[in-house]
């Protein structure tokens, strides 16, 4: 594809043309990120862009464009960069101006030098966020993009295991000679897997990072920071260029850059520390180790274009907002079949809930709930469900978490036990010494399940982690919230998170419903009941059950005047006939059941008919708790 080449393979050649066409007009920036949103807009371009969700960094060709999908972990402070710079040639006088944009070093050709004091030099500032790919993401929407993707790469386009071998060596060799790399410079493209680059303002920070692996004094191996235990995939160091506040912590991105994986960065030495500028001298070891480790493992992209995700389903549309869902002819196309996939998506869930469909109603509920609104403190939409009735210590809740697993793009499954409690890091918190957020369990995007395995607890003592733990488990339930501890005072950061609680009897964390599971059929064999259940659904019909998951949540809905009326009048009665066990809060999870009914349904308005069946499915839930608390006295 020639015509890819050039902005694919060699992106700065296309920032240089248009900074060369336009300076010193400011447009140039503009017009590179027109250009770049154009030719990915032709004939799925962006399907030819290789990702770092797919591709091992030293696959890839330096400073080549690339995307990444990612989940915002942190934000740095901002830092200025020289975004114009003039070289000077001083034997012949001659200047040429450059662009500093989207690099990490500022370049210039041979027998030049920077020119600090010119006037045209343009000072600009950038944001650093540290991200990490989403926590928790299904291996089914990995595997999607992957096969999505016609990005061409090979090891040995690049990179050859000879020149791998030699760059060890050269390694070796520029720790004695280090002015011998620098003369190398930005061009060289092997050794991008080994060599790290840095931020300018950093660049002699680099030397304790880069060799720490090889130091009598070496600092423990850096951790990348994944909010979830064994999550594996790159984390980057994604340089925003524009519209940075429009983004914060735990946004989902998809971000397109330039790779910088500079190995002239990787040189600079601790013992070169008399040229370090004074004010980068108050940085701590720590924060620079953090802030500026290896390309290797932290490898950083300047971004061109990025947008947040509503969704990172990638069987739908990326971006899919009212409008677009009312016209876009996937959407109309899909939910002229919604029924027979609601049936079918219903009897799959019955079976996995051993033969009880009321539980399953439930779970579809659920499993489409979204916070849509905060009304003061209170998140609107948020419905987490207790499933009581569970079999202890049984193959069966996790099994139930695989089948989640299967059908959402993003998942956890909490086990609760009180080693975990006391042990594990749910909240995020500040560590002032590295000037970083160190990430906890808790810190999870937006539409991510997480299942909370209670039947695993047994008797103990929580200590002070425990009951932290458990409380942030409890708020993070009751107000969509996880405050982040920043030592000297708590942030609250709002998310939206489905929470299914597994249990015997009733939880101990609050839930918006509880249903008591009722098993219609006890299998013989746990383990091989539900492994038939996935291998007997046909992907097809497995993939229609993640698209109406993830699309009902994008749905907007309402209630007319009329029916509104109607239903208080229907409440009044209620209360009437029963004032005793009718509560508001009935009338206001009542009518959270009849809004996802609705939408499971496919409609976006409430109707008489459904707001019964809701009545109707909350008066069997109810029942069934009640004569469950009759066979085991108070336990529910």
């Amino acid at each position: 594809m020639p015509c890819v080449a050039d902005w694919l393979n060699n992106p700065f050649s296309i920032v240089q043309s248009i900074f060369a066409q336009n300076v010193p007009n400011s447009d140039w920036e503009k017009k590179v990120t027109e250009y770049f949103k154009e030719k990915l807009k032709e004939n799925n371009a962006t399907n030819w862009v290789p990702s770092l969700n797919d591709v091992p960094v030293h696959y890839l060709k330096p400073n080549s464009l690339v995307k990444f999908r990612c989940m915002v972990q942190d934000m740095f402070d901002p830092e200025f960069y020289m975004g114009v710079y003039e070289t000077v040639d001083p034997n012949t006088n001659a200047r040429v101006l450059h662009f500093g944009k989207y690099r990490d070093v500022a370049e210039c050709g041979p027998q030049q030098e920077i020119d600090l004091n010119s006037s045209q030099t343009v000072t600009s500032e950038r944001q650093t966020f540290y991200c990490v790919p989403v926590p928790g993401e299904s291996a089914w929407v990995k595997e999607a993009y992957i096969s999505a993707s016609q990005a061409r790469v090979s090891p040995s386009t690049s990179y050859t295991p000879s020149r791998h071998k030699r760059s060890y060596e050269e390694d070796e060799d520029m720790d004695l000679h280090p002015s011998k790399q620098k003369e190398q410079h930005i061009g060289n493209s092997s050794g991008g897997d080994i060599h790290g680059c840095v931020e300018p303002k950093r660049l002699e920070t680099e030397a304790s990072v880069g060799h720490h692996l090889i130091s009598p004094n070496c600092s423990p191996p850096l951790d990348l920071n994944f909010p979830l235990p064994g999550e594996k995939g790159p984390a980057c160091l994604v340089k925003v260029y524009e519209s940075w506040d429009s983004f914060k912590v735990n946004d989902v991105l998809e971000v397109y850059g330039i790779l910088s994986v500079d190995p002239v960065l990787s040189i600079v030495n601790n013992e070169e520390s008399s040229a370090l500028d004074p004010m980068e001298c108050m940085d701590t070891a720590e924060e620079q180790r953090v802030h500026s480790p290896p390309a290797s493992l932290v490898p950083r992209i300047h971004v061109i274009l990025a947008q947040k995700l509503q969704h990172i389903n990638p069987l739908l549309p990326a971006c899919l907002n009212e409008e677009e869902s009312k016209t876009c002819e996937f959407v109309s196309n899909f939910m002229s079949e919604l029924s027979p996939v609601r049936a079918e998506l219903l009897g799959f869930l019955t079976h996995a809930l051993l033969g009880d469909s009321l539980a399953a109603e439930y779970l579809i509920l659920h499993l489409i709930s979204t916070v849509y609104a905060r009304r003061d403190v209170l998140p609107l939409g948020k419905f987490t469900v207790n499933l009581s009735g569970c079999p202890r210590n049984s193959v069966f809740t996790e099994h139930i978490y695989r089948i989640i697993q299967q059908l959402v793009p993003a998942s956890y499954r909490l086990q609760m036990t009180i080693e975990n409690m006391n042990h594990s890091r749910f909240i995020p918190h500040k560590d002032y010494a590295a000037n970083r957020l160190v990430s906890g369990v808790l810190q999870l995007a937006s539409n991510t399940s997480l299942v909370v395995d209670e039947t695993e607890l047994q008797q103990g003592q929580l200590d002070t982690t425990g009951v932290h733990n458990v409380t942030a488990l409890g708020n993070l339930i009751t107000w969509q919230k996880v405050d982040y501890d920043f030592n000297y005072h708590q942030m609250e950061f709002p998310c939206n998170i489905n929470v299914l609680i597994t249990s015997e009897g009733r939880s101990l964390l609050p839930s918006d419903c509880q249903v008591h599971l009722q098993p219609q059929i006890i299998p013989p064999n746990m383990e091989e009941y539900m492994n038939s259940l996935l291998t007997a659904v046909l992907p097809s019909v497995l993939n229609k059950f993640r698209i109406y998951l993830s699309l009902l949540r994008l749905l907007d809905y309402s209630i007319s005047d009329e029916v509104t009326k109607a239903v208080e009048e229907d409440f009044v009665e209620m209360r009437k006939n029963d004032p005793e066990s009718i509560t508001a809060d009935d009338l206001h999870r009542t009518l959270l059941v009849a809004r996802f009914l609705s939408l499971s349904a496919g409609q976006t308005t409430l109707s008489r008919e459904r707001w019964l069946r809701a009545k109707q499915l909350e008066a069997l839930r109810k029942a069934r708790l009640q004569q469950q608390k009759c066979v085991n006295g108070n336990e529910l």
